[in-house]
């Protein structure tokens, strides 16, 4: 996870990736995130759907970044998650072993890459982004992204990185709305709609406190009006996802 841009560029060949100082009216089109609000969900889990309507909720917010991550460990009880992928379970136990606990359930909910909560407790989640906005200042790392007709462009600041910390720089592509009925399991007969549901997370890169901007080719679906994409700053700790640092939303918030 610990690799150069140029390493990574040569690694996924789509990417170009140059740095320099980054001006400062270079910004995003998208208010500046106060929170990342991770979560983790199935469409096997009763549970669930509460949860997957609080995100919508919460997306909607210009200043959150939600994104639902469909996991696999449910697939056994007799609906198979159409959305879900391992790495996207990985990324839940990761966070687990970061915070040196065995919780992972859904709906479960990360914080900025540090609190996990239940997913429905929504007076939680709405405090939590308040701490992490207020008293902690959570993301510190100002993100811009530009989503132009030729290429996506991520910006990052010249700022002091904490002592230690490795950043990767991520790249999340997820459909802004997909409704899915359920056949078994479960939810079974129900439909269920998710925001932001996340497609794939892929890392396009590495900050350590110097401006840069990363480049990459348009996404053939840009054009497509439910994609949606998103950037985080996140800090590695032992190979696992950390605090989240700085994030950007390319897709304009929707309602």
């Amino acid at each position: 996870m610990k690799r150069d841009i140029s390493v990574l560029a040569a690694s996924f060949g789509c990417l170009c990736a140059t740095v320099g100082a980054a001006s400062a009216s270079d910004t995003g089109p998208a208010a500046r995130p106060i929170a990342v609000v991770e979560l983790f969900t199935s469409q096997g889990c009763a549970n669930c759907p509460p949860a997957d309507a609080f995100l919508g909720e919460l997306a909607r917010e210009r200043e959150v970044v939600a994104l639902s991550y469909p996991v696999d460990y449910w697939d056994y009880m007799g609906w198979k998650d159409t959305a879900a992928r391992p790495e996207f379970t990985r990324r839940q136990k990761g966070y687990a072993h970061t915070r040196g606990d065995r919780d992972v359930y859904t709906p479960q909910v990360v914080v900025n890459g540090r609190k996990r909560l239940v997913g429905s407790d929504r007076e939680g989640i709405r405090r939590e982004i308040a701490v992490g906005d207020g008293e902690r200042h959570d993301l510190s790392v100002e993100v811009g992204i530009e989503c132009g007709s030729e290429a996506l462009r991520v910006r990052l600041p010249e700022a002091a990185a904490p002592e230690g910390v490795h950043a990767s720089v991520w790249l999340v592509r997820f459909d802004l709305a997909r409704s899915v009925t359920i056949g078994r399991g479960e939810n079974h007969g129900r439909t269920l709609t998710y925001t932001n549901l996340v497609r794939s997370l892929q890392p396009i890169g590495m900050w350590k406190g110097r401006a840069a901007t990363i480049e990459l080719p348009r996404p053939e679906t840009q054009g497509d009006p439910n994609f949606g994409c998103a950037v985080l700053v996140q800090a590695d700790k032992d190979d696992q996802p950390g605090p989240i640092l700085g994030a950007a939303l390319c897709s304009p918030p929707r309602g």
